[in-house]
């Protein structure tokens, strides 16, 4: 393995506003497995009461409701630290909100359109109805080999631009929610996707892609192996779940102030 940074920090961006179904663990994810490869990591936690520092190795970004994405939209925007480091092709998670939060513009359940960052050349906008349920995507990007498995829960449709291309193709699920088969996008140097579960914690080849990143290598086969029983039982039980998405109903309709 290449020689990378001493210490390994990962930005945890907003974890006060935009870390609903678990999505902070992605940054513990990260931290763990650097760990046990004996590299030092730590996770610099980013609050709406901080500056958004440019200096992160890797940065990760959850899922939140309309008011905790406009919040975190605002943030993001005034403190241009995750700007600087996209120009530099620092890697980049964004999951369901914060994905919506990277794109051109993203649309709430109450009809207002919001201004995103641009980093990410989509858009969303309301879909009818709500994708909940487990999601199953053969990956079609760089790097990834490996069914990608998580937890959708959102009302978005996200179009993708010329510039982003599609993380995969959906097996089971909804995805992106614009009916054409794909699940969320890679554009530069983000990898945005609606994959809950963390989806790190259930996608160990997706995790090791952007730690590499991270370390400057140029393949995650320059990483030492891990042979986690616990990882891999998850990932057996996870790909031998039938999938299912639950009938709507009316008790949902409380739901749909989520992204």
């Amino acid at each position: 393995m290449s020689e990378g940074p001493s210490t390994l920090r990962i930005g945890l961006l907003l974890p006060d506003v935009m870390g609903t179904y678990g999505d902070g663990g992605n940054a513990l994810v990260l931290r763990g497995r650097a760990r046990l490869r004996g590299l030092d990591a730590e996770i610099v936690p980013i609050t709406l009461d901080t500056d958004v520092p440019a200096s992160c190795d890797v940065y990760t970004l959850g899922g939140g409701e309309d008011v905790a994405q406009t919040l975190a939209t605002r943030h993001l925007a005034r403190h241009r630290g995750l700007h600087a480091a996209v120009d530099r092709s620092v890697p980049v998670l964004a999951v369901c909100a914060g994905l919506q939060v990277l794109g051109h513009t993203y649309t709430g359940s109450d009809g207002t359109t919001v201004e995103g960052l641009g980093l990410l050349d989509v858009t969303t906008t309301p879909r009818l109805t709500r994708a909940i349920g487990e999601l199953l995507v053969e990956p079609t990007a760089e790097g990834l080999t490996e069914r990608l498995t998580g937890f959708e829960n959102h009302r978005g449709a996200t179009t993708l631009g010329t510039d982003a291309r599609p993380l995969g193709r959906v097996l089971h699920g909804v995805g992106n929610g614009t009916g054409d088969g794909r699940e969320g996008m890679v554009h530069g140097s983000i990898i945005a996707t609606y994959l809950h579960g963390p989806v790190l914690a259930r996608n160990p080849q997706l995790a090791d892609l952007l730690l590499s990143r991270a370390m400057g290598l140029t393949d995650p086969s320059q990483l030492s192996p891990l042979n986690l029983e616990s990882v891999a039982l998850l990932r057996r039980e996870r790909l031998a779940h039938k999938p299912s998405h639950a009938p709507r109903r009316r008790w949902w309709s409380r739901l749909n102030r989520q992204a």
